[in-house]
């Protein structure tokens, strides 16, 4: 699939320089926010606005043309509020069934890698998952919902941390007093989470669960140590205790695709850094 018509359901920090990508391969773009006031931003990307609400028990799609599309890119994550392992899974309830009126034949769903658990595992696709965290739970449970269903093809994608853009690695460090965990990072850029995506509509990968993860993973200490020297930071305290951790093997997703990272490691974004984002 190299052009047609794809609509990204969230376009928020991903979803419009996704749309912006697109757009520049020829794809039609449309795009939904959930106010009107975001329009704009989106008109600009060159992206058909559309506001689109998912709640729990209803959804506010003021124009069902947005849903008139060859592929549906679902990218809202779960929020980090209390109850979100229903909450969430409700609202991709409340899709379903306009996916299915609409005759969507296909499907992107934005997973997270917090489905895995943390214990001291390298996690692959194929493995059990028994999530620990609240969004692990809600992101199984939709996906599971999409993947059940026969009337169109679901490819998910589990991406790991997101950094890149504007979202400079140092603010974890203002944000926690705690100290630093010596383990190992599970982080990806935004420009490759485009390019992963962007593969997949090329290649019509449709069907598949993938990792989506830098393929090397430095320590926390040393990611965020040199993070926080770039910004002008104190060096962060490192504990010295144990911490259960995972490794996520991207590894399928680089053979299905022959997708090459642009940033094989999350130091090539620190290095990438120009003096104005430093």
């Amino acid at each position: 699939m190299n052009s047609g018509t794809v609509s990204i359901l969230g376009c928020g920090w991903l979803g419009v320089p996704l749309g912006k990508h697109l757009r520049n391969r020829r794809f039609s773009v449309k795009g939904s926010v959930t106010t009107p006031e975001k329009f704009g931003l989106l008109r600009t990307s060159g992206i058909v606005p559309y506001r689109f609400v998912l709640g729990e028990t209803e959804a506010e799609l003021e124009d069902p043309t947005f849903l008139e599309t060859d592929v549906l890119i679902i990218s809202i994550p779960p929020r980090r509020i209390d109850g979100i392992e229903r909450i969430f899974p409700a609202q991709i309830t409340q899709l379903i069934p306009l996916i299915l009126k609409s005759g969507v034949k296909k499907v992107i769903f934005i997973s997270s890698t917090s489905v895995y658990p943390e214990n001291l595992q390298t996690a692959s696709e194929a493995d059990a998952l028994l999530p620990d965290k609240a969004s692990g739970k809600a992101c199984l449970y939709a996906e599971n919902l999409l993947k059940n269903l026969t009337d169109f093809e679901t490819t998910i994608i589990r991406f790991g941390g997101l950094i890149g853009s504007d979202r400079n690695p140092a603010r974890f460090l203002l944000k926690s007093d705690r100290a630093i965990a010596n383990i190992p990072v599970n982080l990806i850029h935004q420009d490759d989470c485009i390019g992963i995506i962007s593969a997949i509509l090329e290649q019509d990968l449709w069907g598949e669960t993938l990792n989506a993860c830098c393929p090397e993973h430095p320590l926390k200490k040393d990611f965020y140590g040199k993070a926080a020297h770039i910004s002008g930071l104190p060096e962060p305290h490192i504990s010295d205790q144990t911490e259960a951790y995972k490794i996520i093997d991207s590894s399928k997703l680089q053979r299905l695709l022959k997708y090459t990272f642009k940033y094989q490691s999350p130091m090539d974004y620190l290095d990438s850094l120009t003096p104005k984002q430093k």
